[in-house]
């Protein structure tokens, strides 16, 4: 797998305020309070450590060992282990992925081998071709296309969002919820955030390099992309809205 995004400090920054209450709310009024909940690709750990005060225990895996080494000096207390969904063992009550669907050749595998952990299975994904924004800034629908170029370079699926019904169904789950919730930046100091985000990932991130190492975009142009990111912050009634689909589903138990 190629993470698109990969770990620059721009994308770990807006993983970091990531919470329970603005990344998973379609769980929460399903937790009692004493499940054993495992928190796949948690990353910085913020939803992880969010979770933990929420239920009985909590493990969170990622692949990356310097993310996994940056979330224990925040989170010490916490059980966060460097590892892949497929390597990982043992059973949950609950099996969450925040946006990590998206960045898999093979999410249909992955929401099995979930279902292989847990008894009820939780996932979010944007969609990004479901973004909408103000503004009319053609550098914008640049950035937007050489995104989506990109991901599907690496085989990932940027419209994940949409699918999560499809793919669970796919990989033999049947009780099974779908909802949609959206993330909005519309207040000058969201606005701001945002924009110098995406202002730095479009030149600084591993996305940007990959889209030069693809022959998708030119540095020049990827600078004219960062300037339309600031140009859209500075917008006094800017707007940009991020969809995401959810899955909830629960597993039925293995027959004896």
């Amino acid at each position: 797998m190629t993470y698109t995004h990969g770990h620059h400090e721009s994308v770990l920054r807006s993983h970091r305020v990531r919470t329970a209450e603005s990344s998973c709310a379609y769980l929460l009024p399903h937790l009692s309070g004493d499940e054993a909940l495992l928190d796949v690709g948690c990353g910085p750990a913020t939803i992880t450590a969010d979770l933990a005060g929420r239920v009985g225990t909590v493990v969170g895996i990622d692949p990356s060992p310097e993310v996994i080494a940056q979330a224990h000096e925040a989170y010490p207390d916490l059980d966060l282990r460097v590892e892949t969904l497929d390597s990982h063992d043992g059973r949950y009550d609950v099996v969450h992925a925040h946006q990590v669907l998206q960045h898999l050749e093979d999410p249909v595998a992955a929401l099995r081998q979930m279902a292989r952990l847990g008894s009820v299975i939780a996932a979010r994904d944007s969609d990004y071709p479901g973004f909408v924004w103000t503004g009319g800034d053609e550098r914008l629908d640049r950035w937007l296309d050489v995104y989506l170029q990109v991901t599907r370079h690496n085989r990932a699926h940027p419209d994940a969002g949409r699918h999560l019904l499809e793919w669970a169904h796919q990989a033999g789950l049947t009780d099974v919820t779908y909802s949609t919730s959206t993330w909005t930046f519309a207040t000058p100091e969201q606005r701001d955030w945002w924009s110098s985000l995406w202002a730095t990932r479009a030149t600084e991130s591993d996305f940007a390099r990959q889209a030069v190492e693809y022959g998708i975009a030119e540095p020049d142009e990827l600078q004219e992309i960062s300037a339309g990111w600031r140009a859209w912050g500075e917008g006094p009634d800017s707007v940009f809205v991020i969809l995401h689909g959810e899955l909830l589903a629960r597993v039925a138990p293995a027959r004896g």
